[in-house]
């Protein structure tokens, strides 16, 4: 049921705070005479006024309205919303973690680059790379340095007419959005009928202005590139490189390694493969992997080690430089490693089986109730579409709008744009097949409903705190500050 929510200005009563100071320990000196009168405030703000239990209630109240992992499914398609161990949350709070600073002395955090450099040893052996930089802050960061990585070797070269990079139509928005940041043309490359990339085309745009093609396996649409080896020599013997997009790496644990497909850099997502949390919970982290010809150019510093002492690394003549401050989001870090070690080989390749046995067992259920564009089995999400729901006047938002009700956050929708009123599923391998079924029936009802009671769908969500926005009016004027 909604239940209407007073704001925090609305719930203020004057003279009421939620703070007590102690008593003034210094001599107390006008604020005119520390501050320009011109840029004092002739009236006081008006800030709410609340007691400490009121603030308290008022955002624990807002807190519940959020939609987390912790909280119920999220099944995003190519965002791998998986559980993240709190034993991650346990090691990321030890005080020669938590405590550190980076600024101190190498002698002094040992232990945290001694995890460090286990991490890039690790990464590297699971992506089949020759070294790994822990430095980038997210995916698309991730991305961005990998093509900096390419550019940089094509340059050194004196290769400067490479200028273009091959994204699929299928892509994630940030290859294009990547590539273009690091000064690079975009071309895209068709999909065949099997979702997978059509090697006819790609002979067409591959040419000796090629940089890279970036490319996501198993792709935006859950399939795996079969075509992988042929187009690995395609690009290579027109001069470019390969790049892996790590998005879905959470399908091949253990079973596949982008190295061994023929990739040269690879960026992983710690907080989609390795558990560490994303969204809201962030931040994230996009380590990069690549094969010896890049290693000259990785960002520095790198964590190294020389007998039995780590250090940070900063000889490395051709480094693109620094990418990020200091040495990458230690915290997600620690995070990813705890996860590591907590599943070791055998059960990061569990981790793939399960992702992959989930999305199937969804995609069979529920291909009888809504198109399914691509028949083949999928790996760890699959894509179906809303085609005939569109038939009967019932949209695939209005849809994701009707699983709220339900309290299912809604799969990823409208993506990839190459199907049309798609809705990408991804399971991960964590949910158990109770949640699943439950998700399944509850798609199934509201295809009947598509059917049967149209409006129903068209006017959900219905039991959530608002209603349906006008989604136009809300992102281009958002009501972003209280007035009376």
């Amino acid at each position: 049921m909604r239940k209407k929510k007073a704001l925090v200005f609305e719930l203020s009563q004057p003279g009421r705070v939620s703070y007590s100071l102690p008593e003034l320990d210094v001599p107390e000196v006008a604020i005119d005479q520390l501050i320009p009168k011109e840029i004092i405030r002739e009236n006081p703000p008006e800030f709410p006024e609340l007691s400490e239990l009121d603030l308290m209630r008022h955002y624990t109240e807002l807190s519940h309205r959020n939609h987390g992992v912790d909280s119920g499914f999220y099944p995003l398609g190519s965002c791998t919303m998986k559980y993240n161990p709190k034993i991650n949350e346990d090691v990321a709070r030890y005080p020669g973690f938590a405590h550190i600073h980076p600024y101190q002395p190498v002698e002094m955090v040992q232990g945290a680059l001694e995890m460090m450099y286990n991490l890039q040893e690790m990464l590297q052996k699971i992506t089949g790379m020759d070294k790994v930089t822990l430095q980038p802050a997210a995916g698309a960061h991730g991305e961005w340095t990998g093509l900096m990585l390419i550019r940089a070797y094509h340059e050194s070269r004196g290769d400067f007419q490479r200028k273009k990079v091959i994204v699929p139509d299928s892509a994630h928005g940030t290859n294009p959005a990547s590539a273009t940041v690091a000064g690079f043309e975009t071309i895209t490359v068709k999909s065949n009928a099997q979702g997978n990339v059509d090697i006819e085309e790609l002979k067409k745009v591959v040419g000796n202005d090629t940089a890279a093609l970036m490319l996501t396996n198993p792709n935006t649409l859950g399939l795996f590139e079969k075509d992988i080896v042929e187009i690995d020599k395609i690009v290579h013997d027109a001069g470019g490189l390969l790049y892996y997009d790590g998005a879905n790496a959470n399908a091949i644990l253990g079973y596949a390694r982008p190295g061994d497909m023929g990739f040269d850099v690879v960026h992983l997502n710690l907080h989609k493969t390795f558990s560490t949390p994303h969204g809201g919970g962030g931040p994230g982290s996009g380590p990069v992997g690549v094969k010896k010809i890049l290693e000259p150019f990785l960002p520095k510093p790198l964590v190294a080690k020389e007998g039995d002492q780590y250090y940070l690394d900063y000889d490395i003549p051709q480094s693109i430089g620094r990418v990020k401050a200091f040495y990458g989001n230690f915290g997600v870090l620690v995070r990813a490693y705890t996860y590591i070690r907590t599943m070791g080989p055998d059960g990061l390749k569990a981790v793939s089986e399960n992702a992959v046995l989930n999305a199937n067992y969804m995609m069979r259920r529920l291909q009888d109730y809504y198109d399914l564009p691509f028949k083949q089995h999928c790996k760890h999400e699959f894509v179906l579409s809303g085609k005939r729901q569109k038939k009967l006047g019932v949209r695939t938002l209005d849809i994701a709008k009707r699983l709220l009700d339900f309290g299912f956050h809604p799969p990823t929708i409208y993506f990839p744009l190459i199907v049309e009123e798609c809705l990408m599923i991804e399971p991960t391998e964590t949910e158990s097949k109770e949640t699943l079924d439950r998700f399944i029936d509850v798609l199934i009802q509201i295809a009947h409903e598509a059917e049967n009671e149209p409006e129903k769908v068209l006017e959900a969500p219905h039991n959530t705190v608002v209603g349906r926005l006008d989604e136009a009016t809300a992102a281009r004027n958002p009501i972003l500050r209280y007035k009376k």
